[in-house]
């Protein structure tokens, strides 16, 4: 504990790049003794960022800015928080703002110029859905166990955000806003009845699949029924496992189930997608130490180096390292 007269502690970014939880909850503590420390909360900014806490840490760098307003790092760190929410256009505005303070730091041309691309990227996604033809009609299908009716709509890259799906006893309601910008409603009034709460959803690269809880082991004859309640059978699978579709013939669901996740399995991707994709899945995978190396060293070269070798980076600082084809200028 500081002495009476004492000066505030101060934090680096090396102490918080240890332990960013701890850091953030420090900083929390000396700021409600210093409410008015624009370095406390620019540092608390920067822990957020390491803890994915994007919101947090735009707020704590606008409040930062708020009082020290020629702050270069606090500009750095607002536009990094702005970046990872996809505020792209802000984002870019915080670049420009810190560069204008400190035309020496490389950081803030490497996320200036990335933020361009990724708007004209946006921008041209937009043109090309604009100019897409109206979507083929979505197809649906489904089938059942002896505990689930599962639903298959049949939609491909849908987002996660953009499908809502709601539930009641004898009701289903998908809605899905489609990657041309349609929207797609599918509502079905069951035949029998299910458990709502029990009842999710999933949204998958090449489809949206949909649970609903049974409440008693029963077979259903068909998917839909309009206020009838035929005489309930007891669930009794077959040895083929080929289960009542609303298509006009039957399939075999165990063998389309497998083809469809080993589909998603082996879904190719190209280009930064599939290094994203890998750069996810060593992230999700990788240990305490991995993951505080990926970020300090991702966050400190301005996203020209990836390490997971915490025990190079922990101690130094990573510096910008450009690929072979690109020239950066000091400005």
């Amino acid at each position: 504990m500081a002495a009476a007269g004492a000066a505030p502690p101060r934090f680096s970014d090396a102490d918080i790049d240890q332990d960013p939880g701890a850091a953030a909850q420090e900083l929390t503590t000396a700021l409600e003794k210093n409410p008015d420390d624009a370095e406390y909360y620019c540092q608390r900014a920067y822990a957020y960022i390491l803890l994915q806490n994007y919101a947090d840490a735009v707020a704590d760098a606008k409040k930062s800015l708020e009082l020290n307003p020629n702050n270069a790092i606090a500009f750095l760190r607002k536009g990094l928080g702005e970046y990872h929410m996809k505020n792209y256009t802000s984002a870019l505005e915080s670049f420009r703002e810190g560069q204008k303070l400190d035309k020496v730091d490389h950081t803030f041309t490497i996320w200036i110029k990335r933020c361009e691309e990724t708007l004209n990227a946006v921008s041209q996604t937009e043109v090309n859905i604009q100019q897409q033809p109206l979507p083929s009609k979505i197809k649906y299908d489904w089938y059942q166990t002896e505990s689930q009716v599962i639903v298959t709509i049949m939609i491909k890259n849908a987002q996660k955000d953009a499908v809502s799906v709601q539930f009641s006893e004898r009701e289903m309601n998908a809605s899905v806003r489609l990657p041309s910008g349609e929207d797609y409603n599918l509502k079905l009034v069951l035949l029998h009845s299910v458990v709502p709460e029990q009842s999710t959803f999933k949204v998958l690269s090449t489809k949206v699949e949909i649970k609903m809880k049974k409440p008693e082991a029963v077979r259903w004859e068909k998917l839909e029924g309009q206020g009838d309640s035929p005489k309930l059978k007891q669930f009794t699978p077959d040895t083929q496992h080929l289960y009542p579709s609303s298509s006009h013939y039957t399939r075999n669901w165990d063998k389309l189930v497998v083809e469809i996740k080993e589909e998603e399995k082996n879904e190719k991707l190209e280009g930064d997608a599939a290094l994203n994709k890998l750069f996810q899945q060593i992230y999700s995978d990788g240990t305490d130490e991995v993951k505080r190396a990926m970020n300090k060293s991702f966050m400190e070269s301005g996203g020209t180096v990836l390490s997971t070798n915490w025990s190079d980076v922990g101690k130094r600082k990573v510096e910008v390292n450009p690929p072979d084809d690109m020239e950066w200028k000091k400005f």
